[in-house]
């Protein structure tokens, strides 16, 4: 063998990672990080814990500078409740909350603000090695942040503005980061989007809980954009808008995707999108169950906003009282199940027409007391492509909507709908089988 494709290879295995080729998707391993054997604690560094009468942004900032002069280690935050500004952290750090240990964020605006807007409560930027974990709680003080929010969207919206979103941080953000994980803990209350991976590779997100109001504006649980190797595992995620968001919007291509034994309450689904420019490849969602979610399974771009999503797979998955069970729209830009599909006109193809191609859902049970069964819908441009729906049962209003689409299967597919038809096909599908 190639000597330094053993090398490569021997670095793989004693990282934690899964040989290329190896294994499915379904056993992905990404990459883990290797911290020092060395503790440091919080107080040491001037850290008090008295539920916000001591700012520890100093503290914070001493303490991390400390792990990274001596090479690495884990900084351990003790029991108690850490007021703070926002701070940084480095390569081969393990940012450890203990149980009973919450790091509450300040809610003054300026202490965020930047010439660009407002940075991010907690980043890593440029690292690699990176764990923050434990029983501990990261609490985002986002009722600072909401009423302004609510009140720009509404303003927004009246004035049919392309973008509704007022900026505001991200509660913890990864950016150009290799082999990261984030375990065990709680975050809730972000002011917006409660953790994002940029352009990161070897991510592992396992075991953590997010905690916001249904109507908490933005606050997706966990948005890895232009990552490779994610495995995502055995989250609860409660929250007001997508529980998971993939997609990019223009940079390295998503690939390599694992969502696995998740648990999703209030919030908009398990998303690909609603930018899809950076393209996805090799995602599978599996064993995953979803309570009056709004979305379960949701694909969403539009115009401008597109790329190329294949070989996505959804399966093993229960939904309760969700509003729509299965969404692959290229209508973002109006609602999950559009009105107007029938007046759309085709438009030139170019590379941020959306396309999702190779796309399974499969045993699927749902309850969609809310709106209807679904929707696939593509463009005239760029019809939805080799979309199979099998072994799926689901209770609704109305039926599953087909439009705009070039092969799709529905196998053992069982629609139990309030009114109307199981499944409303439209003139402008094409190679619609059925096989019960």
């Amino acid at each position: 063998m190639n000597p330094r494709l053993l090398c490569a290879l021997l670095a793989t295995l004693l990282l934690g990672g899964t040989l290329p080729g190896a294994t499915s998707l379904a056993d992905l391993s990404p990459a883990q990080p290797v911290i020092p054997d060395r503790r440091f604690d919080l107080k040491d560094f001037g850290a008090v814990g008295d539920a916000g009468a001591t700012l520890n942004t100093a503290a914070f900032s001493r303490a991390v500078a400390a792990v990274k002069a001596a090479g690495g280690g884990t900084l351990v935050v003790p029991a108690g409740t850490y007021f703070t500004g926002p701070f940084d952290l480095c390569s081969n750090l393990d940012l450890h909350l203990e149980a009973g240990a919450t790091i509450l964020f300040s809610p003054r605006f300026d202490d965020y603000r930047t010439a660009k807007g407002f940075r991010p409560l907690l980043q890593v930027n440029d690292a690699h090695d990176v764990l923050v974990s434990g029983r501990g709680t990261i609490n985002g003080n986002g009722e600072a942040w909401w009423p302004e929010a609510r009140r720009f969207k509404a303003e927004a919206n009246a004035q049919h503005a392309r973008s509704n979103t007022s900026p505001r941080p991200t509660m913890l953000a990864f950016n150009r980061c290799e082999r990261i994980r984030v375990e065990g803990i709680t975050m809730t209350n972000s002011p917006e989007f409660n953790l994002v991976q940029n352009n990161c590779s070897d991510v592992t997100v396992e075991g953590i809980t997010i905690l916001n109001p249904s109507n908490s504006p933005n606050t997706d649980g966990v948005d890895p954009k232009d990552c490779q190797r994610v495995r995502i595992a055995h989250c609860r995620i409660d929250t007001g808008d997508d529980c998971i968001a993939l997609g990019g919007s223009g940079g390295t291509r998503e690939e390599d995707i694992l969502v696995t034994d998740c648990t999703f309450f209030h919030g908009h689904g398990c998303s690909i999108g609603s930018g899809t420019g950076s393209g996805v490849r090799h995602m599978l969602v599996q064993r995953c169950t979803f309570d009056g979610t709004d979305t379960g399974v949701r694909f969403k771009s539009a115009r401008g906003r597109g790329g190329l999503v294949e070989d996505v797979t959804y399966e093993d998955l229960t939904m309760k009282n969700v509003g729509v069970a299965v969404s692959i729209s290229s209508y973002y830009e109006n609602s999950t199940i559009d009105a107007t599909l029938a007046e759309n006109k085709a438009e030139p193809v170019n590379a941020t027409t959306p396309h999702w191609r190779n796309i399974t859902v499969r045993n699927l049970t749902a309850t969609a007391g809310q709106k209807s069964a679904g929707l696939i819908a593509g463009l005239p441009e760029m019809p939805a492509e080799n979309i199979t729906l099998e072994h799926v049962s689901i209770e609704a209003p109305a039926g599953l909507r087909i439009a705009q689409t070039r092969g799709i299967t529905l196998r053992d597919v069982h629609i139990t709908a309030t009114a109307g038809a199981d499944v409303i096909a439209d003139k402008s599908v094409e190679l619609l089988t059925r096989e019960n």
